[in-house]
């Protein structure tokens, strides 16, 4: 049986080697993904069971580590492995945007995006911007609620002088996957521009983000009394 398992592996992975994942079902690139993880057992059954529950590869690697150990006998170590795949794959599309260190306009929503890939709970970004267009800063700044009395005004003034920021994007999640700007939304967009002009400093745009979609207040006009 061990020879069998063996056999079938190295079959799929000279697949992949040879087309990639293009040409492999979701059962089966979880099926391949799960080997490094649980070496002597057949992976294929597992695979299915997982999609049959959560329906696709994202909720399964979202899921509950409760759940996959509980209900499908998962090891700590096979959680880990499917709790780090998205947590990876944020990490290279970052690092992949931010080869080029000047801001173009049409490519900080991706970049944002990036920042959000896995994450289940809501969260803020910072990008800074110096006065030659150049991207100096870029990070998540706060996780949790995005309401107005938690989004940290005074941390987003302190970066802006510490790296001479002259111009600014916020970002925010809404793991909900609504893109709709909340009346709070709004107002604490309101509440960061009006801080950082009193530091020299132009807020360009607050993006919200989903998973399958990034949604610009300047764009939109919501805000055409801040963003003119």
């Amino acid at each position: 049986m061990a020879n069998e398992h063996g056999g079938h592996r190295e079959r799929v992975r000279k697949k992949f080697l040879m087309n990639g994942l293009d040409v492999f079902e979701p059962h089966e690139a979880l099926e391949m993904y799960l080997f490094y993880a649980i070496p002597r057992k057949d992976t294929n059954p597992l695979a299915h069971r997982l999609l049959d529950r959560y329906l696709s590869i994202g909720q399964v690697c979202d899921a509950p580590i409760d759940e996959l150990q509980n209900d499908f006998g998962l090891s700590e170590s096979a959680s880990v492995l499917l709790k780090l795949l998205p947590e990876m794959a944020r990490l290279y599309t970052e690092s992949k945007l931010s080869d080029c260190t000047e801001i173009e306009l049409d490519e900080i929503g991706k970049i944002f995006q990036a920042k959000f890939i896995g994450r289940t709970g809501e969260a803020v970004a910072l990008i800074l911007g110096n006065a030659r267009g150049n991207m100096i800063f870029s990070d998540i700044i706060t996780k949790g609620s995005v309401g107005s009395t938690d989004v940290p005004i005074r941390k987003i003034a302190d970066l802006a002088l510490r790296h001479n920021a002259k111009i600014a994007f916020i970002a925010h999640n809404h793991p909900s996957g609504s893109l709709l700007p909340s009346k709070s939304d709004i107002d604490v967009t309101r509440t960061v521009y009006d801080t950082l002009a009193n530091l020299g400093v132009r807020l360009i745009d607050h993006y919200i983000v989903t998973d399958a979609d990034v949604f610009s207040m300047r764009e939109s006009g919501i805000c055409d009394d801040v963003f003119f």
